[in-house]
């Protein structure tokens, strides 16, 4: 059934999207070029010595987390017809060697990855820690001054609050930041998918199946976000 809706999905965004191509190239011939390609860049943040957080009832490391939902994720956008490049498809990191200055390494690799595939967006994947364990819910980040990476996210947290309200969870706002991997130049957005300090949150995503309703969200952020556009 998820399969046949992400079908339809992509029908109808190929259609909306191949119009506005010869709409545009009729009107600004010289600029078709410049339109973005349907390639999603997806970011499993951290891995290998950096775990990330851990899950506060679980004790699943943040990355193993962050990987089971970019799997999904990849498996959603390619049924809606999206290319999809994944910066990390294992446990290990990407920073090469464990000297100092890892950590920038494998940040600045990230980087490389999602700007060489000159995708239309990068979608970097989290997961939220703070320390009072009352906190739950998804929040989707974006750089300042940056429209289309609003506009993303704003599509994405509405998902994703829909998701969490299910589970008696307030809605949360999306808001920007400077985090490293919101500074690309593709439009690029940060999910903290949920509370691992939570012990609600945490036992949810430890579940296969949330996760993929976690992955569900983001797709169907994306999907509308382009419909909408």
């Amino acid at each position: 059934m998820k399969k046949y809706f992400y079908a339809v999905i992509a029908l109808i965004i190929g259609f909306c999207f191949s119009t506005g191509l010869c709409i545009h190239a009729l009107t600004q011939p010289t600029a078709v070029a410049s339109i973005p390609s349907m390639r999603i860049v997806i970011d499993a943040g951290h891995g290998g010595i950096d775990g990330g957080v851990v899950g506060v009832r679980t004790g699943r490391k943040e990355s193993d987390v962050n990987l089971s939902i970019a799997f999904a994720l990849k498996e959603r956008l390619t049924d809606a017809g999206f290319a999809v490049t994944l910066t990390r498809v294992t446990e290990g990191g990407l920073y090469g060697d464990t000297s100092p200055g890892f950590k920038r390494r494998d940040m600045e690799k990230r980087k490389q990855i999602a700007e060489a595939a000159s995708p239309y967006c990068v979608i970097s994947v989290h997961q939220n820690y703070y320390p009072s364990s009352a906190s739950r819910g998804a929040q989707v980040f974006y750089a300042k001054n940056r429209e289309e990476s609003e506009r993303l996210a704003s599509s994405m947290q509405s998902e994703l609050n829909a998701l969490y309200g299910r589970q008696g969870v307030k809605p949360r706002a999306h808001k920007s930041a400077d985090y490293y991997m919101l500074r690309l130049a593709p439009p690029s957005v940060l999910v903290e998918c949920g509370f691992l300090s939570n012990p609600k949150d945490d036992e949810l995503l430890s579940r296969p199946s949330f996760c993929e309703e976690i992955a569900d969200g983001i797709a169907k952020g994306v999907l509308a976000c382009i419909v909408q556009a």
